[in-house]
């Protein structure tokens, strides 16, 4: 039997599956990067936005974006080096300090590698490397990237969940994940079960429950898996979402008032329904017919 290629390969090669974690190793590198300066090229957006607005000379104009300037210490501005960069093997080799002024690096830079990494293999194990593993590799870093730049700042940008409907959609133009039709409707449905529930939560409380990034969020989950789909989704994001929550309210790390960002519950969520909507869907048949 001839030894399966990288490139398309079935699922459950487990050569393959260790080379897509490498991958995801070097990928989760770059997701850090990613998470860290969307959300400051946002700001930077949108205070040029307002100082051209009101006539005022431009706050920023230098180039600021994911490529551009190079990742540097933010204490002392020394400029990461390649062998400084080597995914978590440099964190662990500078012993989690810069290696010029010695300040802490956050553990999390390391961390969001790895699962990167494990993630990785996990989804070309269980998919292959064809079309569907290597979307799904796509579904998973938009997934990552969204879920940290929620925790950190509770804002689900545009350019990742707008390029991820639209990706979902394509995609199932030839029946990738499921028919275009349960495709379109998924979008469709995600969007308007969470918007109705907005503005129900907003009419009865007079607050706002959630934000338009979770719309569009779910609008793209329903895009890749259809609108069957959803309504798993929706429950495990609610019930790992209200666990957390009245976890943190009681351990007392987080106010009663204090908003819990819904992103990474419904990430969470769509991952696991990617991974074994299947299985999940013969449960919720046999327990709710």
């Amino acid at each position: 039997m001839s030894e399966p290629s990288l490139l398309f390969a079935p699922a459950g090669v487990a050569l393959v599956s260790l080379v897509a974690g490498l991958f995801g190793l070097l990928f989760g590198s770059f997701l850090n990067v990613v998470i860290h300066r969307i959300p400051k090229m946002m700001q930077r957006e949108s205070d040029n936005y307002v100082a051209s607005e009101s006539a005022q000379p431009l706050p920023h104009t230098d180039r600021y974006n994911l490529m551009l300037p190079r990742s540097a210490c933010p204490q002392c501005g020394h400029q990461i080096t390649a062998l400084e960069n080597i995914p978590v093997l440099s964190y662990l080799w500078l012993r989690g300090r810069c290696s010029q002024c010695k300040t802490p690096i956050s553990a999390r830079y390391p961390i969001i590698e790895l699962v990167t990494g494990l993630l990785s293999a996990g989804v070309i194990w269980r998919f292959g490397s064809g079309w569907m593993g290597l979307s799904s590799l796509l579904f998973l870093y938009a997934l990552i990237a969204l879920t940290f730049i929620d925790l950190d700042t509770q804002l689900l940008p545009d350019d990742i969940t707008l390029p991820l409907l639209w990706a979902g959609l394509l995609l199932n133009l030839n029946h990738t994940f499921v028919p275009l039709h349960e495709a379109v409707l998924g979008a469709a449905a995600g969007y308007l079960s969470l918007w109705a529930i907005y503005w129900l939560f907003k009419l009865a409380t007079g607050k706002e429950g959630m934000g338009y990034g979770d719309f569009k969020l779910l609008a793209a989950l329903g895009a890749w898996m259809g609108w069957t789909m959803l309504p798993i989704i929706i429950l495990l994001s609610s019930l790992v979402g209200a666990v957390v929550g009245i976890s943190l309210i009681v351990l007392r790390r987080h106010g009663r008032n204090q908003p819990i960002p819904f992103g990474p519950y419904l990430a969470g969520a769509g991952l696991i329904a990617l991974m074994h909507g299947e299985q999940l869907a013969a449960l919720s048949r046999q327990l709710f017919g």
